[in-house]
């Protein structure tokens, strides 16, 4: 099912409304979905160099506000809709570690490790934020930052490397946006802990 899921998306990109399904699919990724934004975003970007950073922006704006979405839905609608969603994808045993174990410090580490590199995956942060009621002014900036510079970074280099870092991407850069974020955690983690 996830391999019709993730084709079906990659179809998207050779539509005449692409940028409608970016835009949608970026949202949807912040509060429900379970396939990748950049699924559709690559392609798109390699087939419309000129366009890289118009679809960035499309999917940040997109992505910020489907992680609105979750945080109203872990806020006031937990049991009815957060709840079926996670548990439907497999997540909400890893919700409930997060959930147990989070104050505001690392709530805030995860919505940008989480932006960057989807680690842990978007949508059971920003549902996350909801539940404890992390405060949305503070959840909109770090959501700009995280999900603007992860965009705008690929947009950066599908306009400087085209077509040849387009393996890169796919195969290594989510490696790599994993262990920043894992470098991340671990500074926080160590600043916490010594002082």
């Amino acid at each position: 099912m996830l391999r019709r899921l993730y084709d079906w998306t990659l179809s998207l990109a050779a539509r005449k409304s692409a940028e409608w399904w970016l835009a949608f699919i970026a949202f949807v990724e912040s509060s429900i979905f379970l396939v990748p934004a950049d699924v559709l975003y690559l392609p798109m970007a390699l087939s419309r160099p000129d366009k890289a950073y118009r679809y960035a922006i499309i999917a940040t704006v997109a992505s910020v506000l489907g992680g609105i979405a979750g945080w109203y839905i872990g806020h006031y609608a937990f049991e009815a809709v957060a709840k079926p969603v996670l548990e439907f994808y497999g997540k909400y045993d890893e919700f409930e570690a997060l959930k147990v174990s989070s104050g505001a410090g690392i709530i805030l580490l995860m919505l940008v490790t989480s932006g960057l590199s989807h680690l842990p995956p978007i949508k059971v942060v920003t549902i996350l934020a909801g539940v404890v009621s992390f405060p949305l002014g503070w959840f909109i900036v770090s959501a700009i930052v995280a999900r603007g510079a992860r965009f705008l970074f690929l947009a950066w280099l599908l306009r400087t490397y085209g077509e040849p870092i387009r393996e890169f991407i796919e195969k290594r850069l989510g490696l790599l946006a994993g262990l920043g974020a894992a470098a991340l955690i671990l500074l926080y983690l160590l600043v916490k802990y010594l002082h």
